[in-house]
């Protein structure tokens, strides 16, 4: 049933799968990740797989509540980088059998990163994405007071500075290739039902929502860490947040490039010397309607000064307007945009809602790699050659006879 409605995804111009490996309502079985591969080989799809060793990750939970260990800061016990690495070794290992790309996302450890950086080494078409979270926020969060570490409750969870700093190194070096936000839409309080403390301080770590928000501040990070010396162009951080992510899922060269016949998604950043300073990053400075940023008080450098929607501006930074303190402008519908504390200048957002379509994705196009894709030959029998050689698969050879032992 699942391979048929695949099918008609791909028919109808869907060109990934994700795929999880840990929690109980969305994880595939062993076998069921390798017919999903299977089927993708089959059909040119990019698989990605959130990479987690469910069994690992469930016992230690268990072990965890039964001895009353319910805060937030407890998440990353029960879900360590050892868990994260084997399901990552795991995925890439059945990926190799089967002979298919894969996307192992939410990278958050040095460890799963080393894995991916092995297999890339010997020329595997594996490919790693992380998360802003991963690069500028630490495990210490999840120790905060009361039911504030909620805020920072994330799966694979945050972890160390070490792994943060192992993270931008791989950015740099391309064993990582894609920073993707992950953006989860959960508010923080309101008791919404979906809520980080809908069931009251006592809920514990495994029953919050996971996830965190992050759409808005994922290139503000990544430039900014550009101008703090982590990566190493503005062209770099163009490809890993644009370029690569548009290649891996089929929307290359309508998307991610800047060419003639390309739809003209553009911003435009004020990234010079003299105007890079500090910026804060609030809530109030951002433009979603949830009521926290895990991100609050995080100094970023550069500023974007005008966006374009396939060539039309939908936002604008009139610099020299306003004052640190916020301002407000008109957002070209009637209703008013407030910049926030730290901001510098008015905005005018001209963005509406629903503006968004479904674009038909084609064929990825995968770097650094030039294997047969799609690949409709027959893997069982290719295993049999492999192992056995052509002249042992099928009937017996005459004349062979078993080795003693």
């Amino acid at each position: 049933h699942a391979s048929e409605d695949l099918r008609r995804c791909f028919a109808e111009g869907y060109s990934s799968v994700k795929c999880y490996m840990t929690y109980d309502a969305l994880k595939l079985r062993d076998q069921e990740l390798l017919d999903v591969l299977e089927l993708c080989r089959r059909h040119a799809a990019m698989v990605m797989v959130h990479a987690e060793s469910h069994d690992l990750v469930t016992w230690m939970t268990n072990q965890l509540l039964s001895t009353e260990r319910r805060a937030a800061k407890y998440h990353a016990v029960a879900r360590p980088v050892l868990a994260e690495r084997e399901a990552t070794s795991r995925a890439v290992t059945f990926a190799e059998f089967v002979g298919t790309p894969l996307l192992i996302v939410h990278v958050s450890s040095r460890q799963a990163a080393d894995v991916i950086r092995s297999a890339r080494a010997r020329r595997l078409p594996i490919y790693g994405e992380t998360c802003p979270q991963y690069l500028t926020l630490t495990h210490k969060c999840l120790c905060a007071p009361g039911v504030e570490g909620n805020k920072f409750l994330c799966s694979p969870p945050l972890r160390s500075e070490a792994d943060q700093a192992a993270l931008w190194e791989a950015l740099r070096r391309g064993d990582l290739q894609v920073v993707s936000s992950d953006h989860s839409a959960y508010n923080f309080g309101g008791g919404a039902p979906a809520s980080k403390t809908a069931g009251g301080p006592s809920t514990p770590f495994a029953k919050v929502p996971m996830g965190l928000p992050g759409l808005e501040c994922r290139m503000p990070l990544l430039v900014s860490g550009f101008l703090d010396g982590r990566l190493e162009s503005l062209e770099q951080v163009a490809l890993i947040g644009c370029e690569n992510p548009a290649r891996l899922y089929g929307l290359y060269p309508r998307k991610g490039t800047l060419q003639v016949g390309s739809d003209a998604d553009v911003v435009l950043w004020d990234a010079t010397e003299g105007s890079a300073a500090e910026r804060i990053l609030t809530k109030a400075s951002l433009h979603d309607e949830l009521d926290y940023t895990p991100y609050e008080g995080m100094a970023v450098r550069g500023q974007v000064v005008r966006t374009l929607l396939r060539g039309r501006t939908v936002f604008q930074c009139h610099v020299g307007w306003g004052a640190t303190t916020g301002t407000k402008a008109s957002n070209g519908a009637g209703t008013d945009a407030g910049t926030g504390v730290g901001a510098r200048a008015a905005e005018t957002i001209s963005a509406l809602r629903g503006g968004g379509e479904f674009i038909v994705c084609g064929k990825p196009d995968l770097p650094d790699w030039s294997g047969v894709w799609p690949d409709e030959s027959d893997l069982v029998q290719q295993q049999c050659v492999e192992i056995l050689g052509p002249m042992l698969d099928g009937d017996a050879v005459p004349g062979a006879r078993g080795e003693g032992v």
